[in-house]
């Protein structure tokens, strides 16, 4: 299985002056693998630890940090020397032992040479219980689930994805039926390594709904084991809540949704749990597109999605039957299946920031309004080949933005200041 971040794992190894490498992301988007993977094809050694339940590892970032003492530890206990230049140190779920968060700081300062990456799925909620994080000592990659060219490899279809890395849309349009119905398995099966990895092989949709009730299962587990027992409840029917915000025409989250009479107040913490542990995004609404958007965001109007397409339609028990071959009381939850689908995207694409649009009066919404420091650019999400666009003409008429863009199941079209782009095509939004 391809991933891209791999990639960036190579710019990494490759840097002057690097710093030790944390990988964030939700459990079981592939952190691991990913590490593992990097170690075997880039370095000759790879001595990898997993902080879980390690007793040992405990013992030895308990005393001091030094940096020499913690070595020689790690080659006792891998039964491996480290060369610095040419073995790769992982650290996995980190969080689980504070103290080797924080000798990060002094590898970087003191041994800058060796060469480090960690994972935590729970980092965040490591810090609500005031571990102490080596600041401007680290750098971050994020990882998410696959995006749906990472599927379209994962499927065997390299050529279609590459297509789609090349811009060669006439081409695309005429193999247009393939990518649709690779786009309706990706919704079904969603970007969850385990979940692609074991449908590429037998095709078995009854397989990939089991491993995604897995997923979700051990996500609630999550709940119960890591957070304040007080806020598990909060925490529960908060992200239980979620496909129906999502279905709602005004798709703003509403806290009296979760529970008659809920306020903010009560569920903030829980809401910046499922946050920080990568499960929700959080997508803030500006009231005004100018850049950067982060200083126009209104932080009481946002909406939340889930961190993969397949997971939602599994807590919603969606039949396949009925995504592929359609359903006349489908059509309302289409709409929010295709904005999930478009979000879980954007995310993939490095230095976007992601927001949506409504007039004052709530009359004209922009599904995303995405910003890159440079350009603001405005996203018009369809579920079909409808090509109506109310909003984003008002949108138009009102800001004059350079390009507008409008993605649905119609063809590669560029108009004017309007750009129609394929659902199965919005990872070009990273290239413009």
């Amino acid at each position: 299985m391809y991933r891209t971040a791999i990639e960036e794992l190579y710019k990494w190894k490759v840097k002057q002056n690097k710093k030790p490498l944390i990988i964030r992301g939700a459990r079981q988007v592939g952190k691991t693998w990913l590490m593992k993977e990097f170690g075997k094809l880039a370095f000759d050694k790879t001595v990898y630890i997993s902080f879980d339940n390690n007793r040992r590892m405990k013992d030895l970032f308990s005393s001091d940090l030094d940096v020499g003492r913690i070595v020689t530890g790690l080659e006792l206990y891998s039964g491996q020397k480290i060369d610095p230049i040419n073995t790769l140190l992982i650290f996995d779920e980190i969080q689980e032992v504070p103290q080797a968060l924080t000798s990060l700081k002094y590898f970087n300062e003191n041994a800058p040479e060796y060469q480090i990456v960690c994972a935590g799925s729970l980092l965040g909620v490591a810090l609500h219980q005031g571990t102490s994080f080596p600041v401007g000592k680290v750098e971050f990659l994020d990882l998410y689930p696959l995006n749906f060219p990472e599927f379209l490899m994962a499927m065997g279809n390299d050529q279609y994805a590459e297509l789609l890395q090349n811009g060669d849309f006439d081409m695309a349009t005429t193999f247009k039926q393939t990518y649709i119905d690779m786009l309706k398995y990706y919704y079904y099966i969603g970007g969850m390594p385990e979940v692609v990895l074991h449908f590429a092989e037998n095709k078995d949709f009854n397989e990939a709904r089991e491993i995604q009730q897995r997923i979700l299962a051990a996500y609630e587990q999550d709940f119960s084991k890591h957070a304040p027992n007080e806020v598990v409840p909060r925490i529960r029917l908060l992200w239980n809540t979620i496909p129906t915000q999502l279905t709602k025409e005004n798709k703003k989250f509403i806290y009296g949704l979760i529970k008659e009479g809920a306020r903010a107040k009560e569920y903030e913490l829980a809401l910046l749990w499922l946050t920080d542990c990568g499960l929700v995004h959080k997508v803030h609404r500006v009231n005004v597109p100018n850049i950067p958007l982060k200083g126009y965001e209104d932080l009481k109007a946002f909406k939340l999605f889930l961190l993969d397409v397949g997971l939602l339609l599994c807590m919603v028990c969606l039949n396949q039957s009925t995504l592929l071959d359609g359903n006349e009381l489908f059509k309302e939850f289409k709409g929010a299946l295709t904005e999930q689908y478009i979000l879980q995207q954007l995310k993939t694409i490095k230095g976007l920031e992601t927001y949506y649009w409504t007039n004052d009066r709530g009359s004209a919404e922009i599904d995303f309004v995405v910003d890159n420091g440079s350009i603001i650019i405005p996203i018009e999400v369809k579920a079909e080949a409808n090509l109506k666009a109310k909003s984003l003409k008002t949108y138009h008429e009102k800001f004059q933005p350079k390009l507008s863009i409008r993605t649905s199941m119609a063809d590669y079209k560029k108009e004017d200041w309007l750009l129609n782009l394929p659902l199965y095509a919005i990872k070009e939004v990273g290239k413009i």
